[in-house]
């Protein structure tokens, strides 16, 4: 059982006295003296002083560091911007700087080989690698000669691209060679053991420089008649489905 300690009697008739006097009691008399050490309490326990305590504190303190980072987000935000548009116009400079030197694709700046494929049937592929330092063009079809023929393979129209098959360093162009027909129904029917893949220049059936000379299989490439010819396409399917 907690023992409560009996208050001088003088003291407790002060008290009554003082309460008499002024009607609103201690409160008065803490507006009129304030206490620094009353108000350090505060500031440094929010907890004890409820809602208005925890209040004052957590806005201060979390205005200052919104402050701070969003300060700091705008310039990183500035520096950053620049760089990439420093790199994009650099980009579309160098782009333009090579479209504008653009060559022929011939035999002088490229490697030719011509693959005999099974599917479809009686087809051979031509490949064009760009194999020089600059882009060049594969304009219209591959003028094709086997040993010593003297006439030109068809084109075949339909495979006629948009756009000029354009090869940057590196990049491979395509055609596909229809041989013969596969009922049978071709005539002068031969076999090959020598190619000659000419190119045209930027009009139709100019020279467009040197020839090129792929091997061919040792068996040699058996083509008649009907002997057809796509024109230079990007895509090896594409080439391949004529």
């Amino acid at each position: 059982m907690r023992k409560y300690h009996a208050l001088p009697v003088a003291l407790l008739a002060a008290l009554a006295l003082t309460a008499c006097q002024d009607g609103t009691g201690t409160k008065d008399e803490g507006a009129a003296h304030p206490d620094p050490a009353s108000a350090t309490v505060t500031a440094t326990h929010p907890a004890e002083d409820g809602v208005g305590g925890k209040g004052t504190s957590g806005t201060t303190g979390t205005q200052g560091t919104t402050g701070a980072t969003g300060t700091e987000g705008a310039s990183g935000a500035t520096g950053t911007q620049p760089a990439k548009g420093d790199k994009a116009a650099k980009g579309d400079k160098a782009t333009k700087g090579t479209t504008a030197t653009r060559v022929s694709c011939n035999g002088s700046n490229t490697t030719v080989t011509a693959q005999p494929v099974r599917r479809p049937l009686n087809h051979m592929l031509l490949t064009v690698k760009n194999t020089g330092s600059k882009m060049c063009d594969l304009t219209y079809y591959p003028v094709l000669r086997f040993d010593e023929m003297q006439w030109v393979p068809r084109p075949i129209k339909d495979s006629k691209p948009q756009a000029v098959t354009t090869l940057a360093p590196g990049e491979s162009g395509y055609a596909g060679v229809s041989l013969s027909a596969a009922d049978g129904s071709g005539e002068w029917g031969t076999t090959s053991h020598k190619l000659t893949v000419g190119f045209q220049g930027r009009t139709p059936n100019s020279d467009g420089g040197p020839s090129a000379l792929p091997t061919l299989p040792a068996k040699g490439v058996y083509y008649d008649s009907t002997l057809t010819v796509t024109y230079w396409l990007r895509d090896m399917d594409d080439a391949l489905s004529y």
